[in-house]
């Protein structure tokens, strides 16, 4: 079971941070998540809340500071999954790490951060 309830859940919504139409978790699942899992745990918040396409984790880095609490440091896994799949074995995912930004695509077995978004 993929469901993250109560305490869990509030601490990881917290005061969601308003982008346009898009709210922002303020905070990482505590522990980094393959793909499917991540993709799961992000619907186990309930309400509407999901793992952001690659546009919107795009969005999300051009604002990371105003939004706040991501990882973003060169020995830290500064990476985190997006929604967007690439084929069958591999989704996009961005690095969050201050300057670079960059987007690759990781095989779905790999865990990486995860910062759950809803449109508002």
């Amino acid at each position: 079971c993929y469901m993250v309830m109560g305490q869990n859940a509030a601490k990881i919504i917290g005061k969601p941070y308003q982008l346009k139409n898009i709210e922002v978790a303020r905070n990482d699942f505590p522990n980094t998540q393959n793909w499917n899992d991540a993709i799961a745990k992000c619907k186990g918040l309930g309400e509407g809340w999901r793992l952001p396409t690659l546009d919107e984790l795009n969005k999300l880095y051009n604002n990371k500071d105003k939004i706040g609490g991501f990882k973003d440091s060169y020995f830290d896994n500064a990476h985190y999954w997006s929604s967007t799949e690439y084929d069958n074995d591999y989704a996009w995912s961005k690095n969050m790490f201050n300057g670079e930004g960059g987007q690759v695509v990781g095989y779905r077995y790999l865990t990486y951060n995860v910062r759950a978004v809803r449109t508002k």
